[in-house]
């Protein structure tokens, strides 16, 4: 065992958490706005405090949404042409909007979600309990020429 403190390595509840980001929430409190904007998560939530700058959600939200989207609209796509047989364009135009609109409203809350995880199962850097900056970094010493 070496000499320095572990930090927690519990997971949070993660439901709450999760649901909480759905919400657009601090995950950890669930009172502070999550989003600065449409997407921007912020650094810092106004009611707890609680440092949100660590969150990665990158391409997975977007990668999920197409995946929901793509998977409700094929289906009922092909539900409503054997029903009623609509005109290319008008299917063209329903289905493009109506993806647009569904993308558009499931992705903040799909991004959400994403950070409440990374909050609940403490990825990168959501630990309680950060290593000071003013702790020295170790490095290897090289020898001079």
């Amino acid at each position: 065992m070496s000499g320095h403190t572990a930090y927690p390595t519990t997971d949070r509840p993660l439901k709450p958490a999760l649901l909480r980001g759905a919400m657009r929430r601090c995950p950890a409190c669930g009172q502070g706005p999550l989003f600065h904007g449409y997407l921007t998560v912020r650094d810092h939530c106004d009611q707890c405090g609680e440092d949100l700058s660590h969150q990665r959600a990158d391409d997975g939200p977007a990668y999920l949404t197409i995946l929901l989207v793509s998977h409700l609209g094929a289906p009922l796509l092909l539900a409503i042409y054997i029903a009623f047989r609509p005109s290319a364009m008008a299917m063209l135009i329903g289905f493009g909007l109506g993806a647009i609109i569904l993308s558009l409203a499931l992705l903040p809350v799909i991004k959400g979600g994403f950070v409440g995880f990374q909050w609940a199962r403490r990825m990168h850097g959501f630990g309680d309990a950060p290593p000071s900056r003013a702790e020295p970094v170790h490095r290897e010493k090289v020898p001079a020429a």
